[in-house]
């Protein structure tokens, strides 16, 4: 079935999403290693993009490891820098889709406090026909539910939406509702979907 919306992730699919990198940066490899060991923090940012308050929630996690502490509040106060840079291949193919009148989604897990860090650095993200944001929702992807409220929400079959997400999870999750999904390992490879899906042509998708 030709797709009759576009689904796009955000993290690393539209913007880089590489924490590690930049504490490998700020704290050298073995410190962080050894932090990332210690702390869970990416359960902390699921708590963020399940709707929690952004800087309450890291500053607690900050207070629970007293000797990690100015580490675990940079991924707060540094957040711009933890997500960056934009894959400008991928925003290019979410504006050739628009400019070929295809309905473009977001769905992303993303914090209400973080989105709203986001969209100033990356007008792109206003660009979306419906967005469809965690925090805003209080489920995230793998959830079913998640998936169950988009589809209630545009009114479009499951067989007709075409999603890609990086994480294998999310996608498993997607062609369990019937949705017709790909794994993001880059904009190549997402492009090729899009052209053989006869969205966009391959000048278009260049």
């Amino acid at each position: 079935m030709t797709p009759q919306a576009v689904i796009f992730d955000i993290g690393n699919v539209l913007i880089e999403w590489q924490p590690e990198r930049f504490f490998d940066r700020v704290l050298g490899v073995e410190q962080r290693n050894a932090l990332f060991a210690e702390v869970n923090l990416h359960a902390m940012n699921d708590v963020v993009d399940r709707g929690a308050d952004f800087r309450d929630t890291v500053y607690a996690c900050a207070e629970t490891y007293p000797a990690w502490r100015d580490a675990i509040r940079m991924w707060h106060d540094n957040w711009l820098d933890l997500a960056t840079p934009e894959i400008a291949h991928s925003v290019r193919l979410l504006r050739a889709l628009r400019v070929k009148a295809v309905p473009v989604f977001a769905l992303t897990n993303f914090g209400i406090g973080t989105f709203a860090l986001a969209e100033p650095r990356y007008p792109f993200l206003g660009e979306f026909d419906r967005r469809y944001i965690s925090a805003q929702l209080g489920v995230i992807k793998p959830d079913p539910e998640i998936y169950a409220m988009v589809e209630a929400d545009c009114g479009i079959a499951p067989q007709a939406l075409l999603f890609t997400d990086d994480r294998a999870d999310n996608i498993a999750a997607a062609k369990t509702r019937g949705w017709q999904a790909h794994l993001f390992e880059g904009p190549l490879g997402w492009a090729q979907v899009l052209v053989d899906q006869g969205l966009l042509t391959r000048e278009e998708a260049a």
